[in-house]
Parts: C-alpha cells; sequence; structure tokens
C-alpha cells in the first residue's frame, strides 16, 4: 500500500544562486534551516517600492527512505514560485514552470543506501515564457506549500500525468431525478491479473485494469446544494492482485447540476441560486504566500461568516486545501489560470499558458464546487491581437475537452468594447469594473451593466472585480471618491448591494477583494506595498465596516453593527451612525437615552445624533435581542491622522491640469505625428514620447488622486491616450484632451 508522508522540516536554504551556476553538493555554514512552507519575500514583499527580491534561491534536505524491491517513490510539490529546477545526488530530474500546482518528481533510481540528497531551486524571476509576467500582486518566491514523500508499488494508480492521482469521478443528475456516476482509473506498471475495484455508496464493482471505468446509478441521490447542504460523497479506487489490494486512492465528489440563464442567472440543481461572493488572493501579512492549513480554514470561515456562496479564486490554481474547504462549505468556485495582464506572443509562452489550465482541471477535475474554469483575467491590457485571440481559444477548446461537465469564463478589463469579439469567446463572461473608485462613480455601475445587457442579451454576464480601497485608519463626515476612507468604502459597497439587487441577469458578482493582499508595486493612501481594497485587514485581525454590511445583506444571523467605531473623535456637534443589521428594526440610543427608532433592511442611517460638549458620547444599537456600543469623543479641530497624510496620494485641492493652455478647442490630428488613438507603448517608444508620457502620467497622478507607479504604466502600454481619457472620465477638465492632442502632434512617429 501507497505510504505519504510530509516532509517540511530541516530543510537548509541560501538566499540567492549559486556563484558561477553550479548545483550545490550539501548545505554551507552561511545558510539557514527553515521550516516549509517558506518565502523569503514575506517581508519584503509587502514593503512597497516594487523592489522584493526575485531570483533563483536553493533548498536542500537530505530524505532517508528505503523502498522494497517492489516500491516505487515519488517527491510530490504542491507549490514552488514560479520555476523550480529539482536535483537528486546532484543530478537534473526536473523542471517545472509555474508557480501554482502540483507536480511529482520519480525519486527511485537516485536513492542510495536507504538516501537521497534533495537539491531545489525556486527562482522567481520574470520569464518571457512563464504567467505570470506582471500584475498588481506580489509573485512570492519559495516553496511555499507541502512537500510530501510517496511510496507505491510499482504496480499503482499513475502518478506521472500533471500531478492528478489518477482516479476521476464524473457525476452526472438525470432529468428523472437519478445520478450516474463514472469512475475512470488509469493505472502504472500492472499486469493481465490485476483488476480496479471501485466503490461508491455500498456498491463495489471490479473490472479489468485494462478497461479501468465503471459506472453507479444513485436512485435517490443525496445532492451538493451549495450553502444549503454541501453533501459529499466518497469514491474509492483499488488496485487488486490476486485478491490483495495492493493501492488505493478515493475521492469526494458531490452530485448536483448547474446551469447559467443569460436573463435569469445562476441554477444550482434546477433552482434559482443568485451567486454573490468575494475574490480571494492567498496571502497573508508577514507571511506571504506560504500559510498552512490552519490559516486557508480561517479565511474559509471568515468568507462563511458574512454569507458568500461563491469565491473567484484569483489569479491562480490555490492550495488543494482550500479546494476541498470549498467542497465542504458548499461555496460556488470560478478557478482560473495566471495568464493575466501581459500577453507574450512566444510558442513556450503559449505551451506554459496549456499546461498550467490542462494540470488545473486534471488536479481540480472531482471538486464539486469548482462549476467554471477561468482562461484570462485582464489579458487585453496590451491590446488584442490575432495571436492572443488564438491563445484564448485554444485554451477554451482545451477545456471543454479536458472537462465536458462545466463552463468557461474570463475577466475582462474595462475597456473592452462591448461589442468586443472576447465577449462572445467563453461561455460565460465577467468584467472588472471599478466605477467609483478609478473612473467615473459608483452610480456609473448600474447603467453600464443595463446598456452591456441590452446590446448582449444572450451573453451572461457578472461582475467579477468591483471594490474600493478603505483603510481602517481614514475616517470623513463626508466621505468621497478616492479619499481611502472606511466610511467611503462601506458607502460604495452600499450602492453596490442596491445595484445587483434589481439586476437578476448577473450570473454572478464578486468583490474586489475579501481581504486586503500585498502588491509591492503599489503606494496607496499612505500605506505602501498593499491594495487597501479587502473587507477583512491583510492579517485577518480587523474587521472593516464593509464585512458587517455584507453580513447583514446577505445572512440571516440576527445581529447589529455600529460603524465608525474607529472614527472616535469627531469635529462636529452633531453627526450621522450608520447601523448594519439583519433584523427590521433598530433602535439608537445616546447616553441611555432612546434617540430613533428606524424600520428598514440591511443599512440604517441615524441623521443628527447629538454630541456631548466634553467627554465621550455612549452611542447604543439594538434590535430584538441584539446590541452594539461604540463611544464618540467630541473635538474642536478635525483629528489628522484620519486623513491621508501629506504625500500619501491625497490631492491637495489643485487641479494640476487647470494651469494647462491650448490655443484652440478641436482635437488635433497630424500626418506622421501622434494622435489620441495611439498606444502609450507606442509613444514611449521614442525619446521626446516617453518624457511627454511620463510628464503627462505624473500630472495625472496628482489630479486624479492615484500614484501611477512604473508597474502600473507598464500595464497600461497597451491603451490608447483616448481610453485613458475614457478611464478619467469628467475628473479632468476639458481642455485637457485638446492639449494633449497638441502636444502629440508634435511628436513624430519612428
Amino acid at each position: 500500500m501507497r505510504k505519504i508522508t510530509i516532509i517540511n522540516d530541516g530543510w537548509s536554504f541560501h538566499k540567492g544562486p549559486m556563484k558561477r551556476g553550479k548545483t550545490p553538493s550539501r548545505p554551507k555554514k552561511d545558510w539557514q534551516t527553515v521550516t516549509l512552507p517558506h518565502t523569503w519575500n514575506a517581508l519584503d514583499g509587502q514593503d512597497g517600492g516594487m523592489d522584493y527580491y526575485r531570483d533563483a534561491c536553493w533548498y536542500m534536505k537530505t530524505i532517508h527512505v528505503l523502498p522494497g524491491e517492489d516500491e516505487d517513490v515519488y517527491l510530490e510539490f504542491e507549490g514552488v514560485s514560479l520555476c523550480c529546477e529539482v536535483y537528486a545526488n546532484g543530478v537534473f530530474v526536473a523542471r517545472h514552470t509555474g508557480g501554482f500546482s502540483t507536480f511529482r518528481v520519480y525519486l527511485t533510481p537516485y536513492i542510495r543506501r536507504g538516501k537521497v540528497k534533495i537539491a531545489v531551486m525556486a527562482d522567481n524571476r520574470d520569464h518571457a515564457d512563464v504567467y505570470p509576467r506582471t500584475a498588481d500582486f506580489t509573485f512570492y518566491g519559495g516553496i511555499y506549500r507541502n512537500v510530501k514523500l510517496i511510496v507505491v508499488p510499482k504496480r499503482h494508480f499513475d502518478l506521472d500525468y500533471y500531478g492528478n492521482q489518477g482516479f476521476y469521478v464524473k457525476p452526472v443528475l438525470n432529468d428523472d431525478g437519478t445520478a450516474t456516476v463514472t469512475l475512470k482509473a488509469y493505472c502504472t506498471g500492472t499486469t493481465i491479473i490485476d483488476t480496479v475495484r471501485f466503490l461508491v455508496d455500498g456498491e463495489v464493482k471490479e473490472v479489468s485494469h485494462r478497461n479501468a471505468e465503471a459506472v453507479f446509478r444513485l436512485e435517490k441521490p443525496h445532492l451538493w446544494d451549495g450553502r444549503n447542504d454541501p453533501f459529499l460523497y466518497t469514491a474509492e479506487a483499488q488496485l487488486v492482485s490476486a485478491g490483495v489490494v495492493i493501492d488505493r486512492v478515493s475521492a469526494r465528489f458531490g452530485v448536483r447540476s448547474f446551469r447559467v440563464d443569460p436573463q435569469k442567472g445562476f441554477f444550482l440543481n434546477g433552482k434559482p441560486y443568485a451567486l454573490h461572493g468575494v475574490a480571494r488572493h492567498q496571502d497573508r501579512e508577514n507571511m506571504g504566500w506560504a500559510i498552512t492549513e490552519k490559516e486557508q480554514k480561517e479565511d474559509m470561515e471568515l468568507i462563511a461568516e458574512i454569507g458568500a456562496n461563491t469565491i473567484r479564486l484569483a489569479h491562480y490554481q490555490h492550495a488543494q486545501a482550500f479546494y476541498d474547504l470549498c467542497d465542504e462549505y458548499g461555496m460556488i468556485v470560478w478557478a482560473e489560470i495566471p495568464f493575466i495582464s501581459a500577453f507574450s506572443d512566444t510558442p513556450g509562452a503559449r505551451a506554459n499558458t496549456v499546461m498550467q489550465m490542462k494540470e488545473l482541471v486534471v488536479q481540480n477535475y472531482n471538486h464539486p464546487s469548482i462549476v467554471c474554469w477561468g482562461i484570462a483575467n485582464e489579458i487585453t491590457i496590451g491590446g488584442a491581437s490575432e495571436a492572443l485571440m488564438d491563445n484564448l481559444h485554444a485554451l477554451n477548446d482545451l477545456c471543454h475537452h479536458l472537462d465536458d461537465t462545466r463552463l468557461t469564463t474570463m475577466a475582462n478589463l474595462s475597456m473592452v468594447e462591448m461589442d468586443s469579439p472576447l465577449n462572445h469567446l467563453t461561455d460565460i463572461l465577467s468584467y472588472n469594473h471599478y466605477f467609483g473608485w478609478y473612473m467615473g462613480s459608483v452610480e456609473d455601475n448600474g447603467p453600464w451593466l443595463d446598456a452591456f445587457h441590452k446590446q448582449n442579451p444572450d451573453v451572461c454576464l457578472g461582475l467579477s472585480e468591483y471594490g474600493a480601497e478603505g483603510i481602517p485608519a481614514y475616517h470623513s463626515e463626508n466621505p468621497k471618491m478616492q479619499d481611502y476612507t472606511e466610511d467611503y468604502q462601506a458607502y460604495y459597497h452600499e450602492q453596490m448591494i442596491k445595484t445587483f439587487a434589481t439586476r437578476p441577469f448577473l450570473w454572478s458578482t464578486h468583490v474586489w477583494n475579501m481581504f486586503d493582499f500585498g502588491s509591492d508595486m503599489r503606494d496607496e493612501g499612505g500605506v505602501k506595498g498593499r491594495n487597501n481594497k479587502g473587507l477583512v485587514s491583510f492579517d485577518r485581525k480587523l474587521k472593516k465596516d464593509s464585512f458587517y454590511l455584507y453580513k447583514a445583506a446577505w445572512t440571516k444571523e440576527p445581529f447589529v453593527h455600529l460603524c465608525g467605531k474607529r472614527y472616535h473623535d469627531r469635529a462636529v456637534e452633531t453627526t450621522t451612525v450608520k447601523v448594519y443589521s439583519t433584523l427590521p428594526k433598530v433602535t439608537l440610543f445616546v447616553e441611555g437615552k432612546e434617540f430613533a427608532e428606524l424600520t428598514g433592511e440591511t443599512v440604517f442611517v441615524f441623521e443628527k445624533v447629538p454630541l456631548k460638549q466634553v467627554g465621550e458620547t455612549l452611542i447604543e444599537a439594538k434590535a430584538d435581542g441584539c446590541s452594539d456600543s461604540m463611544k464618540i469623543q467630541r473635538v474642536t479641530e478635525p483629528n489628522p491622522a484620519y486623513h491621508v497624510p501629506e504625500g500619501g496620494g491625497k490631492n491637495d485641492g489643485k487641479n494640476w491640469f487647470d494651469d494647462l493652455t491650448t490655443e484652440g478647442t478641436e482635437i488635433v490630428v497630424r500626418e506622421g505625428y501622434f494622435t489620441l488613438d495611439d498606444k502609450i507603448g507606442d509613444i514611449m517608444k521614442t525619446p521626446d514620447g516617453e518624457k511627454f508620457i511620463s510628464e503627462m502620467i505624473a500630472m495625472a497622478g496628482k489630479a486624479l488622486n492615484m500614484n501611477i507607479n512604473k508597474g502600473m504604466l507598464s500595464m497600461a502600454k497597451g491603451f490608447t491616450v483616448s481610453k485613458v481619457f475614457d478611464m478619467a472620465g469628467s475628473r479632468l477638465p476639458a481642455n485637457t484632451k485638446v492639449w494633449v492632442s497638441e502636444q502629440l502632434s508634435q511628436i513624430k512617429k519612428p
């Protein structure tokens, strides 16, 4: 029988490559002893500056294992970022490209006297043929998931096909209410006398290993019904030789059906099942990606607490432990590969997308929580070339070939036009929209969704990203877009909930993001190296007000939550107090006396709540046995700590384009010179163009309250200048576009 051992302890680590590119023969004195999961970017990957360490680093461990004559040995890596080379006793054994999937190394030939010396090179540099190339999150390096030693009989279930365990379960819910469950197993080294025994729900079938497939019929299947009842069956395959079980694998599965209607949204088991949830990145403060199952479980419990029923696992394959939790908690999952932001038109890069997609599908085929495979995210930032479209079609077709039970999807950037062919490529579609944060206003979301739906009535449309930065230290009596306050973030999400409530055609909505996460390129709102759009803080210790908003909207658990607890000092005589609750009636008390009672749903706004002139004012909210309280201090001057510090991205009120002068009012077009319809990347290829764009971007960043760093600029090179103006909306004065066209008309094309 197979024996699986986790070997995370006692690894030696060297930060950086070996001299002259050599493979290390043994750890030196300056090597560290580390325990896996491990990353070398836990701190520098979250402190800003886009200068975190990216290079080839080394791990070593001597593994003691004494297989029998009829046994084989594999080493299984659950995740090594981003590229990996494995050596056994100094001999190259395997290379793996892609930092998020399971891969295995065959060790049997290298074991000497019961041991083998393993050296692993983990490399998180930018490789032209490996995705992701660039994106708005940190690419932490290291062996950041478990490593396992697997000892199996030489005749065993296959371990060599793209990280799969050689066992597939395909349940289909039939129209008559029965279920057909097809089991397939793939074996290695078997003989003609071997058979495969399948077990499902107490029934046993034994077949020849040469035709290792069996079909079971469940007359009254217990359905996997999302958050309502995520029931899981267990299927098992046994490799039998002369009546003796020599190897065994198992998989949990769920019986369910689903479909998406372009007018009515998502259906689970034949019933409407509105999908509302969050996106998740896997990193954590001071840990990076090197988290354990303890942190995985904590993340899931927080997601479940707010009442989410769907998770977009962005932007890469997540840990098997988390997919297992999704199955157990009844989450509907969007799983995707890191084909993101920057397209590389090379055969190697295309092959890498295919490999990562194969790994994602075959390793996760048995998870009932997964309903769609995501083939790309914002991949048209650099433009939609013929080569890119061909790559996308190939991935879409591959998913259907590998799995005819699930849908394909992709996340499009806001700037993708409504009539784009991209919107008809996958089975279902979603957009990443930030109206109300990066562009336009939060009220623009509804009209855009309606316009798209009217123009494309047969397209199943969802919202794969929407959000606003919310830094819990910042507050305002009058929150505004891009002020980074916890209050504006809450207001933004209140409006989005209203937007979704009247648009049942949306197949899913995913908040960006459940948790703050590391993005070393960022410097936003005075916080370096972090995306602050999470409903929960990076360390998972603080739940922002927006967290409780969604809990009130998505759950039935009785509770009340007073917003603004961290907004303690208020330079006003009266203030507005908001309460989020699942209950229909909330009463507010000020200093123990009833102030007002409101009836409503989810959000309760109490205006002109009086504050004591001296000392703290006690505020209490009560509803049907539930209560919450806070204290507010009236002050004479606003607390400067509640605002973005000087130099931290806050606009001082001056419009940096006000002083631009232009002689005309018409857009200037001059043959042989650049125009607004040229891409930023093309303009920057000339010295004068590079100088002008750099200056313009710096000015625009100040005008729009945005820190546009080199990483963001790199991702925007595929945009035309006109597209940039579209994103800015009305926040730039009318003369800006004319002025920019005038400047471009002076820069000659190569």
